[in-house]
């Protein structure tokens, strides 16, 4: 079992505090030294695209729970190089962080297609703030994306009363959810007035001029002007820093099924990682059946970060972390949450049909595979009872 004095964690998200708190929760009592590159404390990114962009939220974004796990902090502050052989973390001040163990835990940004500022994407709080602040001159926003975060925005756009037009390849959320609960996020979001256009975003045009009007364009139908273009075309891993680390494989940060990071001199199949640098969150792309794969959920990123930092501490006796997928959204006055994996294909069953509160209310399960996934759609149900559903108990049980 590897011994370290220090551990160093580059990120200060969920990923990244979840990693503190385990490495504390699991006796690790030397230092710790968490760099975040924004200038507050985490806050909850799900929460941006939900409750920042309803018309009666706040602008301030959720600040997760003080964490006691008794850490050096350094706020405004990204990470430039890493140099392995001499464990040390270089920083954009020019600062060098040695360290016994390293996570790895820098997330991701935001895909756009302009650098022009009337384009706007939501991945941290001042931009959620930001989009927010000229959503409320209702604008005609034109949204790319039918992924949550763009059904999601569009759903605030029409709260606040702004005309919004989707742009998405196909059924918005069934790469997510599935054509069943694709379908009632469709209906609902057309009840509420988006226009949908089922086409491929070619160019964002921006005038030189501020006051001029955006022009979408598409492969197959004429382009559309727009006052504002929101983005929501999915993200790229932040691993800039790491590009002359040797930990990039194809400009990808593989992981084993602990977290441990596989250098990119490391043999293929059955890659096991390093013992001293650990990966969790939307950095790390983890093995599955066909080859790795990223997983930027917030659950994900928290089971991810909790086995990570396991198996720093604990080396090759390390195990992976039982993880039942869990995944929700709130957009057009629906509340859906799904427990298992997903998307979901075919028709579910009915469980639970109408509450008090609402009678319209689905409790629903897929059960065709004995790998059952439940989903809840403005039902009320704690998370481990809908976990229980998904695995073929009554709820009522």
């Amino acid at each position: 079992m590897p011994h370290y004095d220090s551990v160093v964690i580059v990120g200060y998200g969920i990923a990244g505090m979840t990693a503190a708190d385990t490495l504390r929760a699991e006796g690790f009592a030397g230092r710790i030294t968490i760099i975040g590159a924004e200038q507050s404390e985490p806050y909850s990114r799900p929460a941006l695209s939900k409750a920042m962009m309803s018309a009666e939220a706040e602008l301030a974004p959720q600040f997760l729970p003080p964490s006691a796990h008794g850490v050096d902090v350094l706020l405004g502050r990204r990470a430039v190089g890493l140099d392995r052989q001499r464990r040390q973390v270089t920083l954009d001040d020019r600062t060098r962080l040695s360290y016994d163990g390293l996570v790895i835990a820098t997330g991701s940004t935001a895909r756009r297609f302009t650098d022009d500022p009337r384009e706007f994407v939501v991945r941290g709080a001042d931009d959620a703030a930001a989009v927010r602040l000229r959503l409320a001159r209702r604008p005609r926003a034109v949204v790319l994306g039918g992924g949550p975060l763009g059904m999601e925005v569009a759903s605030g756009a029409r709260e606040l009363g702004c005309p919004v037009t989707l742009v998405q390849r196909g059924q918005p959320m069934a790469r997510h959810l599935g054509p069943y609960l694709a379908e009632l996020c469709r209906r609902a979001a057309e009840e509420r007035g988006v226009t949908f256009i089922n086409d491929t975003v070619t160019e964002v045009v921006a005038p030189d001029d501020p006051n001029a009007t955006l022009t979408v364009r598409l492969a197959q139908v004429p382009p559309i002007s727009a006052d504002i273009v929101i983005s929501a075309i999915g993200d790229r891993p932040s691993d800039g820093w790491l590009a002359e680390s040797g930990l990039l494989t194809d400009d990808r940060l593989l992981v084993d099924d602990c977290g441990r990071v596989c250098p990119a001199d490391t043999p293929p199949p059955g890659r096991q990682g390093i013992e001293n640098i650990v990966a969790a969150g939307d950095i790390a792309w983890h093995p599955v059946e066909d080859g790795h794969r990223r997983s930027p959920l917030w659950t994900a990123a928290i089971e991810g970060a909790k086995t990570a930092a396991t198996a720093l501490l604990t080396g090759r006796t390390s195990t992976p972390r039982p993880y039942s997928p869990y995944f929700w959204t709130e957009q057009f006055g629906l509340n859906i949450r799904v427990s298992g994996t997903f998307p979901l294909d075919g028709e579910p069953e009915v469980i639970a049909h109408g509450q008090t509160r609402d009678p319209e209310a689905l409790l629903l399960r897929w059960s065709t595979d004995g790998t059952g996934s439940a989903a809840a759609v403005n039902y009320r149900i704690p998370i481990p009872r809908l976990r229980e559903v998904a695995q073929g108990n009554d709820p009522a049980a």
